[in-house]
C-alpha cells in the first residue's frame, strides 16, 4: 500500500491568518503555480482566503516544464477567466512582464484613480503559493537584488515581509502554504516529485516508482538516456525492476533508496528533461478534505 502524503506544519496555519489580516492592504494577489504541476500546485484554500481580490496566475519554472503543455495550461486558465503569465522567473524581463500584467488586471481601478487625480500609485501585491514554487526567486528578480532566501527545498520563507521594486510594485512575501489533507493522492505524489514536500516525510522509493510509471507513458527514452539503460527495458522489466537496475547502474549496489533520492534530484533539476506531470483533462479532481 502506497504512503498517504500530507504536510501542514504550524507556520502554514499562521500564514493563512496573516494573509487574511493583510489582504485589505493589497490591490492584487500574485498566485504562483509550478508549470510542471499547474493543478496540484494550486492551493484550494486560497480561494476562500482571497475571495474576489484581483488575481494574477504566475506559472513559474517554465524552463523545466514541457512547453506544449504550458501553452495548454495557459489556455485553460484563461478559459476560466483568470489572467496568467508563464515565465522562467530568472529572466531579465521578469519585472516588466509581471508589472505589465498586473497593470492590465487593475486597468479599470487605476483608470478610476486617475480620474480622481491619483497618479503613479504603486501596485501593492500579495505573493502567494505552495512551498518551493519559486516565490523567493521571483521576488529577488523583481526587486533586482537578493532580499529573499532561496533554496530547492520547501519551507524556506517563514514570515511575511514587504519589498519594493524599481517598477513601482510593493510586494508582500508570504510563506509557502499547503493544505491539511489531499483526497487525491496523485496530488501528494506530484508535490513530492517536484520538491514541495520535504523528502524526510515521504517514502522516496514510492515516489521514484511513480516517476518511472509516469515516464513509461510520457517519455520513456528520457529515462533510458539518463541512466544508460537498454532500449527494450520498458518491455522486459517492471518499474520495480527498473529502479533496481538504475540502482546498479549508479553504483549503489542494492541501496535503492539512495537511487530513488538521486532520481528525484535529477528530475527536479531538469536532468531527465523537461516535463509536465498533469493536463487539465487528467481529472485529478477535488483535493481538499472538509472532514
Amino acid at each position: 500500500m502506497s504512503q498517504i502524503i500530507q504536510w501542514f506544519p504550524g507556520h502554514m496555519a499562521k500564514a493563512f491568518r496573516l494573509m487574511r489580516e493583510n489582504l485589505k492592504h493589497v490591490d492584487i494577489v500574485f498566485e504562483l503555480v509550478d508549470a510542471r504541476i499547474p493543478l496540484s500546485s494550486r492551493n484550494p484554500e486560497l480561494d476562500e482566503v482571497l475571495g474576489d481580490k484581483p488575481r494574477l496566475i504566475v506559472m513559474t519554472k517554465t524552463d523545466l516544464a514541457d512547453p506544449e503543455r504550458t501553452s495548454i495550461w495557459r489556455t485553460y486558465f484563461e478559459s476560466q477567466g483568470l489572467s496568467v503569465v508563464s515565465l522562467d522567473t530568472r529572466g531579465h524581463k521578469t519585472p516588466q512582464i509581471i508589472t505589465k500584467a498586473a497593470r492590465l488586471v487593475l486597468a479599470d481601478k487605476w483608470a478610476n484613480l486617475a480620474e480622481k487625480g491619483v497618479q503613479d500609485k504603486a501596485i501593492r501585491a500579495l505573493v502567494a503559493g505552495i512551498p518551493n514554487v519559486g516565490k523567493s526567486t521571483l521576488l529577488n528578480h523583481l526587486v533586482t537584488k537578493n532580499v529573499a532566501i532561496t533554496g530547492d527545498r520547501p519551507g524556506v520563507t517563514k514570515k511575511l515581509q514587504w519589498l519594493k521594486t524599481p517598477t513601482n510594485l510593493e510586494l508582500l512575501d508570504t510563506p509557502g502554504v499547503l493544505w491539511p489533507k489531499f483526497i487525491d493522492q496523485r496530488v501528494g505524489q506530484h508535490l513530492a516529485m517536484t520538491g514541495a514536500i520535504k523528502d524526510q516525510l515521504i517514502n522516496l522509493d514510492d515516489i521514484a516508482l511513480a516517476v518511472l510509471k509516469f515516464f513509461r507513458e510520457y517519455n520513456s527514452e528520457a529515462i533510458i538516456t539518463r541512466y544508460h539503460l537498454s532500449e527494450n527495458i520498458w518491455e522486459t522489466q517492471s518499474d520495480v525492476d527498473i529502479l533496481l537496475t538504475i540502482t546498479q547502474k549508479l553504483g549503489f549496489k542494492d541501496d535503492y533508496n539512495r537511487a530513488a533520492e538521486r532520481m528525484l534530484l535529477d528530475l527536479r533539476r531538469g536532468k531527465i528533461g523537461r516535463y509536465t506531470l498533469e493536463l487539465p483533462s487528467d481529472n485529478i479532481g477535488e483535493v481538499i478534505d472538509e472532514s
